[in-house]
């Protein structure tokens, strides 16, 4: 009977312990840092930084030929794992990894806004900034629980998808008239958008999501003189939905490895 390969699971977060944990449930045998040196496989955090868990140590105690797996992996991470001798391959370059992620991420959104507004979502006038996978997993979810949706997208594409699925859909040029009508906005545009003339057209008691990867789309300095909420939401699939979010990870690399030729049991 062929014997399991070893999987080093780094990390100390949830994420990487729902994932070892499914992993555990098919039988593989899964290790951590300090054993590293057994492992056939070693699966590293998202998002990868260079510097978490003295990433090139563990690279450099690696055994030859292991293949090591990331998410978000910087140039530096390449470059360590060239140091290293390490062949690594970035997870989140996947798709299928990347539309799933969309659910956990869009219901802990949701819980976000359940718990800091003091009304219901439902007749809630609330804006989305951008319509790409996020903004769509969130509007959706959103509208079925009967809030008022509005989408601001540069793209007449983007708009004209979100007017086919019942949203209201305005233009970025249009925003200024639109930010004063919500009781939330829920930005997913990397980039800034709500500068400090755009906070002041909100709400007082506006609350502002940013699900945007860093530095987000809001000034943060300017909401914070003017008193608008704003919760930065990065990672919400390991914060709000650990386990799911790990066996997700772990289901791609284990695609990853078979169709790369490795023998997964």
């Amino acid at each position: 009977m062929a014997v399991k390969k070893i999987f080093s699971v780094i990390g100390e977060d949830e994420r990487q312990r729902g994932a070892a944990r499914y992993l555990e449930s098919l039988g593989y045998p899964v290790v951590g840092a300090s054993e590293v040196y057994r492992a056939d496989y070693i699966l590293l955090p998202l998002p990868l930084d260079p510097d978490r868990e003295a990433l090139a140590h563990i690279l450099e105690a690696a055994r030859p030929g292991a293949l090591a797996l990331g998410g978000k992996i910087s140039p530096q991470v390449y470059a360590q794992a060239r140091q290293a001798g390490v062949e690594i391959l970035d997870y989140y370059d996947r798709e299928e990894l990347v539309v799933l992620n969309v659910v956990p991420t869009a219901e802990g959104c949701l819980e976000i806004l359940m718990r800091e507004l003091a009304v219901t979502l439902w007749e809630s006038p609330i804006l989305i900034l951008g319509y790409g996978r996020v903004a769509q997993g969130v509007a959706q979810r959103l509208a079925a629980l009967g809030a008022r949706v509005t989408v601001a997208a540069r793209s007449p594409a983007a708009r004209a998808l979100a007017r086919s699925r019942g949203l209201e859909a305005v233009s970025m040029e249009a925003l200024p008239g639109a930010l004063g009508e919500n009781l939330a906005v829920v930005n997913t545009i990397p980039a800034l958008i709500l500068t400090e003339d755009r906070l002041e057209e909100m709400k007082p008691d506006c609350l502002v999501v940013d699900l945007a990867s860093k530095p987000g789309g809001v000034d943060l300095e300017a909401a914070a003189r003017q008193g608008v909420r704003t919760i930065q939401a990065l990672s919400l699939p390991a914060r709000c939905a650990p386990e799911t979010a790990g066996r997700l990870v772990a289901q791609t690399v284990l695609t990853m490895l078979e169709e790369k030729g490795e023998e997964v049991l």
